[in-house]
């Protein structure tokens, strides 16, 4: 259990990326803008603070802090369980040097920002995470937040594997998918899949109360007809894109869908990413 936490802890630090202006974004700077300024007057009793409900929590949003040797001194969140261990210690080798480059990281360069897959332990699933990060003295101290949103590259990554799955097993593939499998569902990803020969759904990823039913009939939540032109689109070719409205599971919210899609046999897969 302590090589998984670490390693994701590790991942945290092995991408840097741009802010994201998000509110989501601006909450976990400003706590981690907060923590800072505690720990500066409080210094190592902050520590304490940290690691218990309070004011360093905010929803699924907490402060952790480690030593510039590696071990974990404080933290809000499931990690928690590696305090007063030497992280560094228990990580794969091709992290160690990752991780090595931000325990050297300087007070000068101020804050940074890392992006990570990690357990939200509200919902229970494995999501995108960003991380903002600061040294201080001998410490280092991060907050970050999760990103409810899959990018188009990873919509990408996921469909090459459910196409791969379906084309070797598709009947246990479907079944999969139908028991919301983790194999086939990743951040605000999913799949669904149509039987080309009677247009019903034969698998969805999160609402198995489509299954069955006639995707020709489907329209969006402004009642504009979705499956109708998808399948008159597909009926010319293998694989094509299509956008249109739709509810985003994580963050319940009506938005544009970028869906792809792909015949695979006399099936149509589909998956998509989200965006505002």
């Amino acid at each position: 259990m302590f090589r998984t936490i670490a390693l994701a802890l590790c991942l945290s630090f092995t991408g840097l990326v741009s802010a994201d202006p998000a509110a989501d974004a601006e909450k976990a700077r400003a706590l981690l803008d907060r923590a800072v300024d505690y720990y500066q007057m409080q210094g190592d009793a902050a520590l304490a603070a940290f690691s218990r409900l309070g004011e360093f929590i905010e929803d699924d949003r907490y402060v952790f802090v480690v030593d510039t040797h590696g071990v974990m001194l404080a933290s809000g969140g499931p990690s928690a369980v590696l305090i007063g261990r030497d992280v560094s210690q228990v990580l794969e080798p091709e992290l160690r040097e990752a991780f090595q480059k931000v325990l050297a990281t300087t007070e000068q360069q101020g804050v940074q920002t890392a992006e990570y897959r990690w357990k939200n332990w509200r919902d229970g699933r494995v999501e995108r995470k960003e991380v903002y990060f600061r040294r201080v003295g001998e410490r280092i101290i991060a907050v970050g937040h999760y990103l409810p949103r899959a990018t188009p590259e990873q919509a990408h990554q996921f469909m090459a594997r459910a196409v791969k799955a379906m084309q070797a097993d598709a009947a246990g593939s479907i079944k999969a998918i139908n028991a919301l499998s983790p194999a086939f569902r990743e951040d605000d990803l999913y799949l669904f899949v149509v039987d080309l020969q009677d247009r019903r759904y034969v698998a969805h990823g999160y609402n198995l109360r489509l299954v069955g039913v006639d995707f020709a009939a489907i329209d969006d939540p402004e009642g504009k007809p979705v499956g109708a032109p998808i399948l008159e689109l597909m009926a010319k070719a293998d694989q094509g894109d299509y956008e249109y409205r739709w509810k985003n599971p994580v963050t319940g919210k009506v938005e544009y869908k970028h869906a792809l899609l792909r015949k695979v046999g006399h099936y149509l897969v589909v998956t998509g990413y989200y965006s505002d």
